[in-house]
């Protein structure tokens, strides 16, 4: 059947990091959540979000459609759930839509309801879903469950354990680590005693590296030279890390190179921090940890005594920036300079602790269009649009 991956309420909650992206292209463990929904539905989905970002994250309709809500992790129980829906029929976990199926018509109204946040299943036969659920609904959801999620892609993905392989060259504890073709690893010691360890296609681990599991490593990603790693750390396709990490996401064709600690963090795509930058994930009281929200334009509470930097796409620091714990930095954002910048830094926001000014928009194309260069690819007149909204969206904090 025709799949669409919708967004629900949780995309405003999960600001900065949705403003270019619909929420099941989120990266949590090895897969995004539109890449585990394909591998198991074995077949391409399509998207209805929020009308700025159609043009670029395409729906397709047809006579007869199951819409499944994008921040929702797959499971056993919920696949069979979801698969035994008939038409006009909605799944429901208390208030909170999980899927429903319907035909072409109404699909079409439906996809018009979510590009503008209102939802309206009140037409639908409600089938209540009892069953333990996992889904995306906060930002540091991500690196709390990516862990897991590590885990039930190696699954999902029916990959093998082949770390006897390259013992000769590297330390290996454990019997779960799994090593796709082409990958270069020497001199490393990985130890996936605590969790799986998964290093993708054509990935380079270098000299002197320490890794825990659980952790994957995506295909042309680069562990620099005497990293330490702490899981659960997800570092996705195309990106460059060093210093020391412990629980991080990192969506992809994103650097931290060089010296400097970063923990319990999500980092969107082609964001870039300089040498020896730091982000706090611990305030010094222990004290539970306060993060901006988009929604309540305040402050919210998390339950968490740990959490660090939450950067939306094309975030840059310069050497030696200090991030306060529970730093949010919006897209396009560039922070430089002594001092700690403020917890919350607008979209296209330029500055530090003493000054933040607004970023031109003609100046953050350039700036993305000589990152996305080095890569051999380039700023899409689709991604400019999505800049142009967020840039007027982030207007009003932004001084």
């Amino acid at each position: 059947m025709n799949t669409i991956l919708f967004d629900g309420p949780e995309w405003s909650e999960l600001l900065p990091l949705t403003y270019t992206r619909p929420i099941s292209e989120i990266r949590c463990g090895i897969l995004t959540i539109t890449d585990k929904w394909n591998t198991l539905l074995g077949a391409e989905v399509s998207y209805a979000t929020k009308s700025y970002l159609s043009e670029k994250f395409k729906v397709q309709v047809e006579s007869e459609n199951l819409f499944i809500a994008g921040n929702t992790l797959p499971n056993e129980s919920l696949i069979k759930a979801i698969d035994s829906l008939t038409i006009d029929q909605c799944l429901v976990n208390g208030d909170s839509v999980i899927a429903f199926n319907c035909k072409e018509e109404l699909a079409n109204d439906k996809v018009q309801q979510i590009s503008k946040g209102k939802l309206d299943t009140s037409n639908f036969e409600k089938v209540e879903f009892s069953s333990e659920l996992d889904s995306i609904n906060q930002s540091w959801d991500i690196f709390q469950k990516t862990g897991d999620e590590i885990k039930n892609d190696i699954e999902l993905l029916g990959l093998k354990a082949n770390g006897e392989e390259y013992k000769t060259e590297n330390t290996i504890f454990g019997n779960e680590v799994y090593i796709e073709e082409g990958a270069k690893i020497r001199g490393a010691i990985l130890n996936s005693d605590e969790g799986p360890i998964h290093i993708g296609k054509d990935a380079e681990i270098m000299e002197g590296s320490v890794i825990r599991g659980p952790f994957t490593l995506g295909e042309h990603s680069t562990i620099k030279m005497v990293s330490k790693i702490y899981g659960p750390t997800t570092i996705g396709p195309h990106c460059k890390v060093g210093g020391e990490v412990t629980n991080i996401v990192m969506f992809a064709y994103s650097n931290k190179g060089h010296d400097g600690f970063i923990g319990n963090s999500v980092i969107g795509e082609w964001c870039n921090f300089g040498a020896d930058t730091n982000s706090s994930n611990l305030k010094n009281n222990y004290s539970p940890v306060r993060v901006w929200n988009y929604n309540t334009e305040d402050m919210e509470e998390t339950g968490l005594q740990f959490c660090g930097l939450i950067a939306g796409d094309h975030c840059k620091t310069g050497i030696n920036t200090m991030l306060n714990t529970a730093t949010v930095m919006g897209v396009c954002s560039n922070v430089f300079g002594a001092g700690f910048p403020p917890k919350f830094i607008p979209s296209f926001s330029w500055g530090g602790a003493k000054r933040m000014v607004s970023f031109k928009i003609e100046k953050a194309y350039e700036v993305a269009e000589n990152m996305m260069k080095r890569r051999g690819l380039s700023l899409s007149m689709e991604d400019k649009k999505i800049f142009q909204h967020i840039f007027i969206s982030d207007s009003l904090y932004r001084k």
